[in-house]
């Protein structure tokens, strides 16, 4: 198989992976976001260290450790996502996941904007205009809620600022997530044994399946990362920014259609504006791209 296909297949399978994950938190729903969150962590944790062994790469994660300006963003990061994951099983376990895929949907506009105020990069007009109607977006639903819509902004924000922080770091996947979930398993550590020193833990007497399904949220979480890791370099940006969008697409249908979380007219409308945000947004990446490939010719050619 070509490797471009193999990334495709590999990015296709992170991205259905992480559609599905609405799935696997409302099966495991009897415990806390806070419990969860950090056995979350903590299997994450033992995950990436069996991969570092397998993969022999401590020379690497050594190295990262060894430079502040790359170590400080992951240690940073790894609070970021940590918000992130937890904002998420919360959002799950208390029928919002339609919210959630909202968050997912604005999180690349809000990308875009934090390349503006932070990296200096200049929108293009199209880019303007998709980021004003997910504003516009917000700020329907906050009235249709009576409240903004707070998971879905959690959500953005912290992926958002973490995808930044990586891209400062420059490190790869497992050595990125190891140091990431080095960094908070210990405060997970102690949100456990505080939790069962309270008498609030609640994953050990759910029955063996339910402990091992507790178990598996560090293989669930490693893999879809790896996967994606795996994609990033063998297909083009392109086709990883079209595929990003498979996620949060799942994610609302289980939302809609799994869980029947209510649809207003104006939730309809908010998320149509959303939608039609990212077409515009797409649509000019990808004329950007064809426009880019068809003077490359020219330009070495000339």
């Amino acid at each position: 198989m070509p490797e471009q296909r193999r990334g495709f297949v590999f990015g296709l399978t992170a991205y259905l992976l992480w559609g599905l994950f609405p799935l696997y938190w409302k099966l495991i729903d009897s415990s806390g976001a806070v419990e969860l969150l950090a056995h979350r962590i903590l299997w994450s944790l033992v995950t990436i260290v069996a991969l570092v062994l397998v993969r022999r790469r401590f020379g690497q994660v050594r190295a990262l450790l060894a430079e502040p300006r790359r170590r400080w963003p992951l240690m940073a990061g790894a609070v970021l996502i940590s918000i992130n994951w937890g904002t998420y099983i919360w959002g799950v376990n208390h029928d919002r996941v339609v919210e959630t895929s909202l968050g997912y949907f604005i999180t690349p506009l809000f990308t875009v904007l934090l390349g503006v105020i932070i990296l200096k990069e200049r929108l293009r007009v199209a880019q303007w205009i998709a980021v004003g109607i997910a504003f516009l977006a917000v700020v329907g639903l906050t009235i249709e809620n009576g409240r903004p819509p707070w998971i879905a902004i959690i959500l953005t924000f912290s992926f958002g600022f973490y995808g930044l922080l990586k891209k400062q770091a420059g490190a790869g996947a497992i050595e990125g997530m190891a140091i990431e979930s080095a960094t908070v398993a210990p405060l997970a550590l102690i949100a456990i044994l505080l939790l069962g020193a309270h008498g609030n833990s609640t994953v050990t007497h759910q029955g063996p399946g339910y402990l091992i399904l507790v178990l598996l949220t560090g293989p669930i979480t490693a893999v879809p990362l790896l996967l994606f890791g795996a994609a990033a370099t063998r297909v083009s940006m392109t086709t990883l920014g079209l595929l990003n969008y498979i996620a949060p697409i799942m994610q609302f249908i289980v939302g809609v259609l799994v869980f029947h979380e209510k649809m207003t007219p104006m939730r309809w409308g908010g998320f149509a504006l959303v939608w039609l945000a990212l077409v515009i947004f797409t649509a000019d990446n990808l004329a950007r791209r064809r426009r880019a490939s068809r003077l490359a010719p020219a330009v070495l050619t000339g």
